[in-house]
């Protein structure tokens, strides 16, 4: 079967997702930071609740938005929803670079995650659209994931950089603030992703080819719907671990910013090269449904060893268990749900993108909130590995439930 997606536009969906990963990235770990100084507050409570419901409104936003997104896509195309996506990120990014109120940056993080929304589910969907055979559609999805790993690999050591290395570029954006730099850079670099995406993507994606795409149609709903649900329970496990990461770093065990970047840059690392293994050219594509629930039970091991660990090299053998099972487990959930799914590409991988966005949230306010809980130690980790550990019990059937899924028939030509 044809492969209808050149190379420079493979490159520009790279661009386009590690833009939007970096710019949610590069505030990671300044945002206590920031915090604490907009609120003035230097209590942990205020610090913790606020970094938790900041990371949270951006995730709830792409929870929001990205099925909208992602079935406009269906109906209008790939390429003007991305366009649209990048210059909103970019122009949100922007307008707020200067924010000294917490109200405002509240509202930044919104409307960051409205456009983003935009980005990933469609640049996934538009791979759907266009590379019809299994090996190839699942290494490029994996090299478009790896893209936004690269982002948030890159991005919270980025900004503490920029924010160190440009000292005097916040004062001309109105406000002193740790953020400033960081967004204005984030925000360059989307515009330029616009337009990388505007002159290589091609026009004739989404309503244009869903006819012709031999992705399967005919699995069962409710086997979607369960890698649905898996989705949300990683990604909820990621967002305790980030916020729970970046708080336990600062208040408990006194590490540096570029301590914590390190250990969200190791994260990435880890997780970049787990994506990269699953789908080797040593892996056949549908055999990766056998490291789904091994993949779920490191993932929970990874998670009740952060609270256990009392220093810092013991904290970074918690984050590299973690993100292993998180790594191999994206991109084999997208694969799946984008190999059962069909026509509605779009709207289907913005559903996942939904799923993992309200689980984010939820991990992020549940990291903030619950972390100076006096009922356990360690309670957001420890309460969301115990759910990881459920979700690799149920996952148990699920590689011969994927096995006797039959995809579209086989027949079906691509379109000239």
């Amino acid at each position: 079967m044809t492969d209808r997606l050149t190379g420079s536009g493979l490159l520009a969906l790279m661009l386009a997702v590690f833009t939007v990963s970096a710019g949610y990235g590069v505030m990671l770990p300044l945002l206590p930071y920031a915090v604490e100084q907009m609120t003035g507050e230097a209590t942990s409570a205020a610090i913790s609740r606020h970094t938790g419901l900041l990371t949270a409104v951006y995730t709830v936003s792409l929870f929001l938005f990205a099925p909208l997104w992602g079935r406009a896509s269906d109906r209008l195309g790939r390429r003007p929803m991305i366009l649209a996506g990048l210059l909103g990120f970019a122009a949100s990014m922007l307008a707020f670079a200067g924010a000294a109120q917490l109200s405002t940056l509240y509202t930044e993080r919104f409307l960051s995650g409205l456009f983003a929304a935009a980005v990933t589910p469609v640049a996934m969907a538009t791979i759907g659209d266009l590379v019809h055979d299994d090996g190839t559609r699942a290494r490029r999805l994996t090299m478009v994931g790896l893209s936004g790993v690269s982002g948030f690999l890159l991005g919270p050591m980025l900004g503490v950089m920029i924010a160190n290395v440009l000292p005097s570029l916040p004062g001309r954006f109105g406000a002193q603030t740790p953020l400033a730099a960081p967004m204005a850079v984030a925000a360059l670099l989307a515009l330029g992703a616009t337009v990388a995406a505007g002159l290589a993507l091609p026009r004739a994606t989404g309503a244009s080819v869903q006819d012709a795409s031999p992705v399967g149609a005919h699995a069962g709903g409710h086997t979607v719907r369960f890698l649905l649900g898996l989705a949300f329970v990683v990604a909820t496990a990621i967002g305790v671990f980030e916020v729970g990461l970046a708080l336990r770093g600062k208040q408990e065990l006194a590490l540096t910013p570029y301590q914590i970047a390190a250990m969200f840059t190791e994260c990435s690392l880890v997780m970049f090269a787990a994506q990269a293994l699953v789908f080797s050219p040593w892996m056949p594509p549908r055999h990766t449904r056998w490291l789904i629930a091994p993949a779920l039970a490191l993932l929970a091991f990874g998670l009740l060893l952060a609270p256990a660990a009392d220093d810092y090299p013991g904290l970074l053998i918690a984050v590299g268990a973690t993100a292993a099972g998180g790594g191999v487990l994206s991109p084999i959930l997208t694969f799946w749900i984008s190999t059962l799914t069909g026509a509605e590409q779009g709207a289907s991988l913005g559903r996942q993108t939904a799923a993992t966005s309200l689980g984010q949230a939820l991990g992020s306010s549940a990291g903030g909130l619950l972390f100076n809980s006096a009922l356990v130690a360690g309670a957001p980790f420890v309460l969301v590995a115990g759910v990881a550990a459920g979700a690799t019990l149920a996952s148990v059937r699920l590689p011969a439930r994927l096995g006797q899924a039959s995809p579209a028939p086989a027949g079906r030509a691509p379109a000239p």
